[in-house]
């Protein structure tokens, strides 16, 4: 007997995935590529799948560091901020783009609401259909089972992890040239 509940939920991911569109994403790896240094946020959830796009940024060779974490340097000039919210106005995810932009660097960001304030400020906005508890008012015709963000969330997993491929392929990365920045401290 078939899992009917992943299988809605795999449904909703193959449904609502189609509609991210492509130049969307090819900003984002531009930018990646770009950057001196990568910087990711996001709070709750959505934070969680930022922190898992540093970890292959990581991999991948690149300088990156979580927003929030001790060992996190100022962000600068020529640096990218690349920011998961939903709502796209998220408190503190506002402040960190306003003082990112202030500095100098550049933005990208993964939302359902590209009209709101970090959408505004980013040079680079990857849209994701979907709702959030503080999604209120964002219009569109998405129907889920899933409580909360869970949709949004699990796009944007699958969206970083596209970027992780996009960007394996321009710097001619492959999973044996990754392994040896794996973490051996476990």
């Amino acid at each position: 007997m078939e899992a009917k509940t992943l299988q809605t939920i795999t449904n909703e991911l193959d449904t609502y995935g189609k509609m991210i569109r492509e130049e969307e994403i090819q900003q984002v790896v531009t930018l990646c590529k770009e950057a001196k240094r990568i910087f990711v946020g996001g709070a709750g959830r959505s934070g969680f799948c930022a922190r898992g796009f540093a970890n292959r940024l990581m991999h991948l060779g690149f300088r990156v560091y979580v927003v929030g974490e001790t060992t996190t340097p100022s962000i600068q000039e020529g640096d990218l901020l690349v920011i998961g919210s939903g709502s796209g106005t998220t408190a503190s995810l506002v402040t960190n783009a306003k003082k990112a932009k202030a500095q100098g660097a550049r933005i990208a960001t993964i939302t359902l609401c590209p009209d709101a304030i970090i959408g505004q400020l980013a040079d680079a906005v990857i849209t994701v259909p979907g709702v959030t508890w503080k999604s209120d008012g964002v219009e569109n015709e998405v129907v889920t089972v899933q409580p909360g963000g869970s949709l949004f969330e699990q796009l944007s997993w699958l969206i970083y992890d596209s970027i992780v491929v996009e960007l394996m392929t321009a710097l001619g990365e492959t999973e044996e040239s990754m392994a040896p920045r794996h973490a051996n401290l476990e």
